[in-house]
């Protein structure tokens, strides 16, 4: 503030002078311009990247840049400015670059996550890259793989993955082995990673018409299930892709057959039925109730991520939505099994009415999920 007013008044007119005698003009201070006028985002994200990928600063130094680089591309119009500036590659090299601390890589998994969601352009910009076996090898718990690097690698590939079948396709490649990764992560010694992978899970199963079947999902044109009009032109925008592949936003019947074909499903029932300790020592073996409901009946983005108390209900949400809005048959082994453990569950809870509570449910859909267990 000081300079500006110093350069304010060294540019104003002196004393005995009037308003048709020209002033001198003095050099002007760049700064004092940037404060003025502000810094466009594109230099200020161009100079992120730059400090975040020197590898002479400090962690602290790289990583408050991408805390900032961050902040600037929760803005559609910057995430997409990735590609003009060409930041995409060297975002996705601080994954696997030596130099990269595990700080580091926390911090560029939240920034690249931040710019996909719900921007279908920075999907299929990120998605060239191939991205995707470099994202789910931060799901296999190791000592480069913290709680912190495996909860955001989830978030960075539910950004990459809802509403893109493309890149839902390719989690089949074999050197990707996607699917694999998500089901063993199931099982993570970690409840928070088990949560949010089920919750991922969820996401990409759910139609994205709730009306339909599991054999129609595919067939809204867009994300909001209109017919698009192919006598109109598709402008340029961030979600243009729904419009020139109007499949492109369906990933229900992707997710309905790799949960039956890789086992995923069994790991859930499994998961639900005979839950896996959790807990700092690994002493806590009561069933989750967030994953219990998310599993019994479909996904809600995060919900209720932070009580210990949770998980159980996540699992039950999902063998919902498979078994009642996707109208997919369970295995007979995995039906069998759930159907004598919900069978036990009522008989703990005193009825059908308090087990619905319990799930979120009310006893209709309670009731819709039995029924698939016969």
């Amino acid at each position: 503030m000081q300079s500006l007013l110093r350069w304010s008044i060294e540019n104003s007119a002196q004393d005995g002078t009037t308003g048709s005698e020209p002033v001198v003009r003095k050099d002007l201070d760049p700064g004092v311009i940037d404060m003025i006028l502000g810094r466009p985002d594109a230099e200020l994200m161009k100079e992120d990247v730059a400090l975040a990928t020197d590898d002479t600063k400090s962690e602290d130094e790289r990583v408050a840049a991408l805390d900032h680089l961050e902040m600037l591309i929760e803005s559609i119009d910057n995430a997409n400015d990735l590609v003009k500036l060409k930041l995409w590659e060297p975002l996705h090299a601080l994954l696997t670059a030596p130099s990269s601390t595990l700080g580091i890589k926390m911090q560029t998994l939240w920034v690249i996550g931040t710019a996909l969601q719900n921007n279908p352009s920075a999907q299929d910009s990120y998605l060239a890259l191939n991205p995707l076996p470099t994202l789910v090898s931060f799901l296999t718990p190791s000592p480069s793989s913290t709680l912190q690097t495996r909860s955001k690698a989830i978030y960075t590939l539910s950004g990459l993955l809802k509403h893109n079948a493309p890149a839902v396709r390719a989690l089949d490649d074999p050197n990707v082995d996607g699917w694999a990764r998500l089901r063993d992560a199931l099982a993570d010694p970690e409840i928070t990673v088990r949560r949010k992978t089920i919750f991922l899970l969820n996401s990409l199963l759910l139609p994205t018409d709730p009306s339909l079947s599991s054999s129609s999902a595919s067939a809204p044109s867009n994300l909001h299930g209109h017919a698009a009009d192919p006598s109109q032109p598709v402008h340029d925008n961030s979600h243009a892709a729904y419009i020139h592949n109007p499949n492109r936003a369906s990933t229900t019947e992707l997710t309905a057959f790799a949960l039956l074909t890789h086992r995923i499903l069994e790991a859930v029932v499994q998961a639900l039925t005979n839950p896996l300790p959790f807990g700092e020592d690994g002493d806590i073996v009561e069933p989750d109730a967030t994953f219990e409901e998310t599993g019994v009946r479909y996904a809600f983005e995060d919900f209720f991520l932070t009580s210990n108390s949770l998980t159980d209900v996540s699992n039950l949400r999902l063998l919902h939505t498979y078994t009642v809005l996707c109208k997919a048959a369970l295995p007979d082994q995995e039906k069998t099994t759930v159907r004598e453990w919900v069978a036990s569950e009522k008989t703990k809870e005193g009825g059908k009415k308090q087990l619905a509570e319990r799930w979120g449910l009310d006893t209709t859909e309670l009731g819709e999920l039995l029924t698939q267990l016969v």
